[in-house]
């Protein structure tokens, strides 16, 4: 269920293991299959003798590969066993998903090139991120039985509030739906991270 084959780890951290996820699941992951060096076309080779174990991994649905190229992850899924090094073509279904794996297979191909690639579409903005971590902090300090307003003294130190102010400060509210955000995030929101919305025409 929730769109991955792969059993992760629950007492390790997302940065000691890789995460593998399913095509339908992860939009950004480019499925990719071998093609014939036909004419004068030029192939980009997708090499990847090079890859580990936790690097290539078989399901059900077929390989997935994760692959780093200038310090920049990318997701592959090829539907049949891959070969070491071989010519590839991108297969992009015209799906609701279809900018978001265009945009991730022009930035494998950069990669293979050996250029630039760029921030990726889904990229949350650096505001986002700080407010999903205040998020995910505030919800655990309310789960490990902490007040609203001890969580504030931590995660907003700056703001110096009487206890009298308290009851009806906006900063006691902010800490209230920053604990809500968290645990909506905890509940499945998280997912929205995985597939982000479709982009307006």
């Amino acid at each position: 269920m929730g769109g991955w084959f792969f059993a992760a780890d629950p007492d390790r951290s997302f940065f000691e293991q890789t995460v593998y996820w399913a095509p339908e699941a992860l939009p950004t992951i480019v499925p990719v299959r071998p093609t014939l060096l036909v004419g004068s076309h030029a192939y980009v080779r997708l090499d990847l003798s090079e890859l580990t174990e936790s690097g290539l991994q078989h399901a059900p649905d077929g390989w997935h590969a994760v692959l780093h190229l200038r310090g920049v992850e990318h997701r592959i899924w090829f539907k049949e066993a891959p070969l070491a090094a071989g010519a590839y073509v991108v297969e992009l279904p015209l799906d609701r998903d279809f900018d978001f794996r265009a945009d991730a297979s022009r930035r494998l191909w950069r990669g293979l090139k050996g250029r630039p690639q760029g921030a990726p579409l889904h990229a949350l903005s650096g505001h986002r991120r700080r407010r999903v971590a205040l998020a995910l902090r505030a919800s655990d300090a309310r789960t490990d039985g902490a007040t609203y307003r001890e969580i504030a003294k931590v995660l907003l130190p700056a703001h110096r509030i009487s206890a009298r102010a308290w009851p009806t400060h906006e900063v006691r509210n902010q800490i209230i739906r920053l604990v809500k955000t968290g645990f909506a995030l905890i509940k499945g929101g998280y997912r929205t991270f995985l597939r982000p919305l479709s982009r307006k025409k």
